[in-house]
């Protein structure tokens, strides 16, 4: 055999080239990404279905570590009574299952971010700034039945965000008391960091006005809210940062009204316990001091609620 015969057989297997590595090294990593994909959607998946089964009682413990925060900032008031009456209208066009062994209320905060939002333990927060930007009952009953959806759909429980989920599912599935009070405590921090996805807030408007129809036999006042937020895009309004663009609002309420054949008729007044909020809200966001507790509101001798503390801060997040 001559040299050029050998020469020819041992080039018949080259070594591998760098570009040939590069892509067996490129389709290992698509690989594992793919499977990483598909494991972190199954348990979407898997978390989605067993949010169904934590028990309203482990969410009240949940609310029980959330909520003093806000009571903390909250104003007894005519003003919460009145949002408490028109909470408690809606309740009763409530399927039966969804009210069974809930204790619904609103904590009025008299503050200036114009927000609401729904925490674990049947509590709905809402700030005075919403309050002052309704012009109808109907407007703050949509906001309410919204509300009212993110609960009906357990959003406050998916906010909280898939591990905590699942391990507050299974803890209380197997009744481990210790795993689920460390749940609790980590659920309350990662609540003030939540916040819902675009379907799920389109999804708590579109139980909001089926609500509303429910109550009125019309939905006047539906998407006057989020109307008059659209032209004010430009604001600086927390609400328009953590919530879908109001105008995609305004055109999905639209669509619900006429393929549900929905009337549209007369508003009714806000009461008159609710006029009497600040008329042109300045919009500020706020949060808890670093390390105490929120400093309560104080009535001046004009009657008008003003806070100790007006620098602007950054609002907790809602769900």
């Amino acid at each position: 055999m001559d040299a050029d015969n050998l020469r020819k057989k041992l080039n018949r297997n080259p070594p591998t080239s760098n570009r040939q590595l590069l892509i067996i090294f490129g389709l290992f990593v698509g690989s594992i990404a793919i499977v990483l994909w598909l494991l972190w959607w199954a348990i979407g998946l898997l978390v989605n279905a067993l949010v169904w089964y934590i028990p309203i009682g482990v969410e009240q413990q949940l609310g029980a570590a959330i909520v003093p925060i806000y009571e903390q900032q909250a104003l007894p008031s005519r003003t919460q009574a009145t949002l408490n009456h028109l909470l408690d209208r809606l309740e009763t066009k409530l399927p039966p299952e969804q009210h069974r062994d809930r204790d619904y209320r609103v904590l009025f905060v008299p503050q200036k971010t114009v927000n609401a939002l729904a925490l674990p333990g049947d509590t709905i927060v809402i700030y005075q700034g919403l309050v002052a930007q309704a012009e109808s009952e109907n407007e703050l009953m949509m906001v309410l039945g919204h509300e009212l959806g993110h609960f009906a759909n357990r959003d406050h429980l998916r906010g909280l965000g898939q591990a905590l989920v699942l391990r507050l599912a299974i803890a209380s599935i197997f009744g481990d008391v210790g795993g689920l009070q460390a749940v609790l405590v980590s659920g309350a921090e990662a609540f003030s960091r939540s916040q819902y996805s675009q379907s799920q807030e389109l999804q708590a408007d579109e139980f909001g006005i089926d609500l509303l129809q429910a109550t009125y036999g019309h939905v006047a006042g539906a998407t006057d809210f989020f109307a008059r937020l659209d032209r004010k895009r430009g604001a600086n309004i927390a609400f328009l940062s953590t919530h879908p663009a109001p105008g995609n609002r305004v055109a999905q309420l639209q669509r619900i009204i006429e393929e549900r054949g929905y009337p549209v008729r007369e508003r009714s007044p806000l009461p008159p316990s609710l006029q009497r909020v600040w008329s042109k809200p300045v919009d500020l966001t706020w949060a808890l001091p670093v390390g105490g507790s929120p400093k309560p509101p104080l009535k001046d001798t004009v009657g008008e609620l003003r806070d100790l503390d007006d620098r602007p801060r950054q609002m907790l997040r809602n769900m």
